[in-house]
């Protein structure tokens, strides 16, 4: 094992630190997830905390346990989005300036609180790494310090007070599903429950989609130095989830539990939803909900494509004469069958039909792929001849 590089001790003192500066989140119970593994999971709803993220946990205490001649000076940071919440905040807190370093493409919902905390943002072309670069040159420029997302034992440290919580409000935890981007979190987490917690098992998920996932907070190709050594020390196992099963999750975690997601945030869950997790032989489990900040635009297109991946949104095609009452007809069958209808679409150009026919295009959601076949076959007994899509 690598030398204690975050102990146990290190992160009882960051709790400390942290008290009036982050909040103690909630365990939620979830029934549904409790039935798809087989044991009582809890949800730890970091997406409740203080700016919307666990991240703020680091950023705190890295920046409480900096001299006060190096703080004086101002931060620096680079961020996909909640670190750079996190940084303004904690600097806000310290009465510091913040110069965050951000990628262009970072979500709206993330780039303007940022500055509304009174952050300097600067955009950077590219990915994480290239912001992440723009942020260490000028942080060496100016002689300020650099408080680093995952590559720092004080943020490991603040990051490890989640497992700290868990340990305290279910102590008869076993396993923790945790989100793993640069792997500070997870890393963090599994020093603390280890130390708490008997024969718990920590499990690190990943996107698998790594570059252009929509789980934008953990869009790091892989934890580096520190945390890369802490995460092969710790977490026991790492498994990936798809997009489409995040946008599963976020839908569900909606819909069951009543939480607002981002990608990342939902990972964890994700994993369950999808069967990549074993349960624990006893005890419960727990599920971090990392953060929860995300643009609406995005969230709404991760509903639609939860909702088409569950089953939950089909496509029906089929071809009408083009005379009164045809549409009206076909939208009765669907509506007696109790599908909402999301969009009609005629589509007449580029397709090889009769100057009197049109291709009606129509989606609607439903309860399940069994409900939408059970449409089509209306629709087919009613004469219209469909395709369907799921």
């Amino acid at each position: 094992m690598s030398p204690a590089i975050v102990t146990p001790a290190d992160i009882e003192e960051a709790q400390a630190r942290l008290e009036g500066l982050a909040w103690r989140t909630p365990m939620l119970a979830s029934p549904a997830l409790s039935q798809q593994l087989g044991v009582p999971v809890g949800l730890k709803a970091e997406n409740l905390q203080r700016t919307g993220s666990f991240k703020l946990r680091g950023a705190s205490n890295a920046v409480a346990n900096l001299p006060p001649a190096r703080l004086a000076q101002g931060i620096v940071a680079a961020s996909a989005g909640n670190h750079a919440l996190a940084v303004a905040r904690a600097a806000t807190n310290a009465g510091v300036k913040a110069t965050v370093c951000m990628p262009a493409t970072c979500p709206l919902a993330k780039l303007e609180p940022v500055r509304a905390l009174g952050a300097e943002v600067r955009l950077v072309d590219g990915a994480y790494e290239d912001a992440e670069e723009s942020a260490r040159a000028l942080a060496e420029s100016e002689g300020r310090p650099l408080i680093h997302p995952f590559g720092d034992p004080d943020v490991v440290a603040g990051q490890g007070t989640v497992g700290l919580e868990i340990a305290s409000d279910a102590p008869d935890t076993r396993l923790i599903v945790v989100p793993m981007g640069g792997g500070g979190l997870v890393s963090g987490v599994a020093i603390a429950a280890k130390e708490r917690l008997a024969d718990v098992r920590v499990v690190a998920v990943q996107a698998a989609e790594r570059s252009r996932t929509i789980a934008d907070g953990i869009a790091v190709k892989r934890p580096l130095g520190l945390t890369s050594k802490l995460v092969d020390d710790y977490v026991d196992d790492v498994v990936t989830v798809s997009d489409d099963e995040i946008a599963q999750a976020m839908v569900h975690l909606i819909e069951r539990s009543k939480l607002v997601v981002e990608g990342a945030g939902a990972a964890a869950a994700a994993a369950v939803l999808s069967g990549r997790v074993e349960p624990p032989a006893s005890g419960s489990a727990c599920v971090v909900v990392s953060g929860g900040n995300v643009d609406a635009s995005l969230l709404a297109e991760c509903i639609r494509i939860g909702e088409t991946g569950a089953g939950r949104r089909a496509v029906l095609k089929t071809v009408l004469p083009d005379q009164p009452g045809a549409l009206d007809a076909l939208l009765r069958v669907v509506a007696n069958h109790g599908a909402n209808i999301i969009d009609v679409a005629h589509l007449r150009e580029g397709i090889d039909l009769h100057v009197r026919e049109t291709l009606i295009r129509l989606v609607i959601q439903t309860t399940g792929r069994d409900h939408a076949l059970e449409i089509a076959d209306a629709l087919e007994a009613a004469d219209f001849d469909v395709d369907i899509e799921h």
